[in-house]
């Protein structure tokens, strides 16, 4: 006899369809950091297909983000709706999509709405994805968030180091956007079979599970994880634009510096858990985002190549903790349901995308991208002020 869905989300998953679980999410953070990684490696790409000058190419991104933004009032409905596994798998496929044809499209009119679907999907994935490492954190007992995040870091690294390599070869951008594109498409479709079917109830079963409105705690933090999603977009958007750019590196050599920063993310991630569980949140946000601010401002002031790799690393490092630490608090707050809590969270977050590309557009074009850049440096700084606001978990809680 089949059982029936209460009776399922009663039972609690098998060790074995943890660990299913557990990998299949790691590949589809990889995923979505591999997609990242490859379309941070090709802003530049964007920018001379369309002929676009900093404040156009701003509006693109700002497109994008805009579509983030938009899909995270629904997201936690959707997910809350159809599962964690299905929305994954479509938001995956969607997002493919809308990037392997970044340079297909005539002109900017077409770009535009292409960008605002690419963001929806990107944030519907994010969600998804995030939502069900929050479960299997939960169920596992200890701290897994870390090294969820870490896998998007491998994936971001590998995405740009790969298109760094195939730039290098002389590979046309479109048949790199092609292929990379259509590669994760097929794994990401494989492996949200492996994600939970169901997840639980929060406490009580009447939390909300569509979009929270941020209010006090919910709200402080949806603020924090603004200032390190600035942070973070400074990085994925402009850095390998500033370092051909400000720097004058080839652009095969300024999708390295990219690759830099998400390996020493994801070497810091892969570590972050062992952390999380000895050391105050609050100790770890302060002294990542200080690192984070002061290396950023040593690499701007300096515009030397081998400086900019070691400050990126250390940007990266510093950054490191930030997504796992705030998502996971946000889950924390009671009368929400995971995937509302996230969404919350993720949609002030987000803003953070619409706001940075125009006003560094807009910085850039006033003065130079290496002023405009300085963005990160101030939002580093914040957050490491505002970390003292993070709740503590609570005593046996991962």
């Amino acid at each position: 006899m089949t059982p029936t869905c209460a009776q399922a989300l009663a039972l609690p998953p098998s060790l074995a369809t943890l660990t299913r679980a557990r990998w299949a999410t790691r590949i589809l953070f990889m995923a979505l950091g591999v997609l990242g990684g490859t379309w941070g490696a090709h802003i530049p790409s964007v920018k001379a297909r369309y002929g676009l000058g900093e404040a156009t190419l701003s509006l693109v991104l700002l497109a994008a983000a805009t579509g983030a933004v938009l899909s995270l009032f629904l997201a936690g409905r959707v997910v809350g709706r159809f599962g964690a596994r299905s929305v994954a798998a479509l938001a995956a496929l969607s997002l493919c999509v809308m990037l392997a044809a970044a340079l297909e499209f005539p002109g900017v009119a077409t770009l535009l709405p292409a960008m605002l679907v690419f963001g929806a999907a990107m944030s519907l994935f994010d969600v998804a994805i995030n939502t069900e490492g929050s479960e299997l954190e939960s169920l596992a007992g200890r701290p897994v968030m870390s090294n969820l995040h870490a896998m998007f870091s491998v994936g971001g690294m590998t995405g740009a180091a790969v298109c760094a390599w195939l730039l290098a070869a002389s590979v046309a951008p479109r048949l790199q956007l092609l292929g990379i594109c259509g590669t994760v498409a097929v794994a990401a479709l494989i492996a949200s079979r492996g994600m939970l079917e169901t997840h639980a109830r929060p406490d009580g079963g009447a939390a909300q599970a569509h979009f929270a409105w941020p209010r006090g705690l919910l709200l402080t933090l949806g603020l924090l994880v603004f200032a390190g999603m600035t942070a973070e977009g400074v990085m994925y958007d402009w850095s390998v634009l500033y370092l051909k750019q400000e720097v004058g590196m080839p652009q095969s050599q300024a999708a390295i510096g990219y690759a830099i920063f998400s390996a020493a993310v994801a070497l810091s991630r892969f570590g972050g858990d062992f952390l999380r569980a000895r050391y105050p949140e609050r100790s770890l946000l302060r002294i990542g985002a200080s690192v984070a601010a002061i290396s950023m401002a040593v690499v701007l002031l300096s515009a030397k190549a081998w400086v900019a790799y070691a400050g990126f690393a250390l940007v990266g490092a510093g950054l490191a903790p930030v997504a796992p630490i705030l998502f996971n608090a946000a889950t924390r707050v009671p009368g929400v349901s995971r995937a509302a809590a996230i969404a919350s969270v993720t949609s002030i977050g987000y803003s953070g995308f619409m706001i940075g590309p125009p006003l560094i557009g807009g910085i850039a074009s006033a003065s130079n991208l290496t002023v405009a850049l300085g963005v990160l440096v101030v939002a580093a700084a914040l957050l490491a002020f505002g970390a003292r606001y993070v709740p503590e978990a609570a005593s046996g809680e991962p």
